[in-house]
């Protein structure tokens, strides 16, 4: 019997080798645990200060990957089938006119130059009112109110007493005779001078009698869009006691950005649309621009003069002004969608003639409603990326976060495979041989 027969057997003896699946399942899950710290790493690399200083790590640039992640992007390629999906177009550069459509929100307001206030040159009372509400439309010579006044009752008096005086020199010398006319004329004179009618003067020295009350008539047709006067009020010389303005044609004020107001100029045609009337335009012209520019909105004013009739119109509503402005002619462009504008940049995708698309920053002009003007970056014949520029600067911008990380010393690694996780292998069945039970050795000996 051996000298070791009768030595007991060690458990790991005993045992099957441990399989390698467990070992494998405690990788995977290391590396998945280990993604998000990647990530902050990445995220603290791509916004650090460019002035800081690059430490040494096995020779790479630390700061130069922050910036390359931070603002650059690396050419993208798509297969046709990937780019058909995510619904990438391309157009080419091309040279066309960019009028440069100008569209802001304006007021309808009152023609200033068409607006009269009727304002008695004489202290009064008001015997009567004719127009009393405000928004009656009024014509030109039509009974406003009757005012009583002792200035034109003493005005009247002497204008009679001036022809009194006329008839009794009639038959005097001739320089008694003008000087009775132009008492007459300069009683006539007053009275006419504090807007007292024609008629009404007529009448006086007609009928040889004193008005006690003098009908005040509107001065022009219009609407009345103030009232401040009823009757029995006792007035006073300048008072406005009526405001009618004339809806004949009216303005529409907008304001207009800073940068925009190098394409609009006085005399410009403008069409304007109200919410109040659906599908109808209004053409009219720029009549006035402001000369001042407000620093809270940066925006200057601009009206535009538009004829109103039936007084559709009305002061107060709000409409929308579409201005063409003066753009460039045959100008490089590219649809507007094909912009991809990030505040302090504004970038297109430019395909190569390998088919790779390559992020190119370019200058930006006028704008109209489908197409961008190019100043620099581009040239004529050029193909760039019509639609989800967006997503390409996205998967741009990823890659090449991804690739500085790569280029790290210490971050050699590879994503695990998206799926399903393979089952882990069986563990392989114990030999025969491989444990020894007591009872066999006691039965070898």
């Amino acid at each position: 019997m051996s000298p070791d027969s009768d030595r007991p057997i060690a458990p790991e003896e005993g045992r099957a080798p441990a399989s390698p699946a467990p070992r494998r399942r405690v990788a995977r899950a290391v590396a998945l645990a280990a993604l998000p710290v990647v990530a902050l790493a990445v995220a603290w690399w791509a916004t650090r200060s460019p002035d800081a200083a690059p430490e040494a790590s096995g020779g790479h640039d630390h700061a130069s990957m922050a910036a390359a992640t931070g603002d650059s992007a690396r050419p993208v390629t798509l297969t046709a089938d990937q780019a058909r999906r995510i619904g990438v177009t391309f157009a080419p550069v091309t040279a066309s006119d960019v009028p440069r459509a100008i569209r802001t929100v304006g007021q309808v307001t009152f023609d200033e130059t068409r607006v009269t206030t009727v304002s008695p040159k004489v202290d009064g009372w008001v015997e009567r009112l004719f127009v009393d509400y405000t928004g009656r439309p009024v014509r030109r010579g039509e009974p406003l109110l009757a005012l009583y006044s002792p200035m034109l009752v003493t005005a009247q008096e002497e204008l009679l007493l001036a022809h009194r005086l006329a008839r009794d020199v009639a038959a005097g010398t001739a320089d008694a005779r003008a000087g009775a006319d132009e008492l007459v004329a300069s009683a006539r004179r007053r009275l006419a001078w504090w807007d007292v009618p024609a008629d009404e003067i007529a009448r006086v020295e007609r009928t040889g009698q004193v008005q006690r009350a003098i009908t005040l008539r509107a001065p022009e047709s219009g609407v009345v869009v103030e009232k401040a006067v009823t009757q029995g009020q006792r007035i006073m010389a300048g008072d406005a006691l009526y405001r009618v303005a004339d809806l004949a044609t009216v303005w529409v004020e907008g304001d207009v950005y800073e940068q925009d107001l190098r394409a609009v100029r006085q005399g410009q045609a403008a069409t304007a649309e109200l919410d109040a009337y659906p599908g109808e335009r209004w053409t009219g012209r720029i009549a006035y621009v402001y000369p001042t520019l407000s620093p809270e909105t940066r925006t200057a004013r601009v009206r535009v003069a538009l004829a109103n009739p039936g007084r559709r119109l009305m002061p107060g509503m709000y409409a929308t002004l579409h201005i063409e402005g003066a753009g460039r002619a045959a100008a490089l462009t590219v649809p507007r969608a094909a912009i991809l504008a990030t505040g302090e940049r504004q970038l297109v995708f430019v395909r190569r003639p390998d088919g790779r698309l390559e992020p190119r920053l370019v200058e930006v002009g006028a704008a109209s409603d489908d197409r961008v003007e190019i100043i620099r970056g581009l040239t004529l014949g050029d193909t760039v990326v019509a639609s989800a520029t967006f997503l390409l600067d996205a998967e741009s911008n990823l890659g090449t976060a991804l690739g500085g990380m790569g280029d790290m010393p210490g971050m050699e690694f590879t994503l695990p495979p998206t799926g399903t996780p393979p089952a882990p292998a069986p563990a392989p069945a114990r030999r025969a041989d491989s444990t020894v039970r007591h009872d066999d050795h006691d039965g070898a000996r």
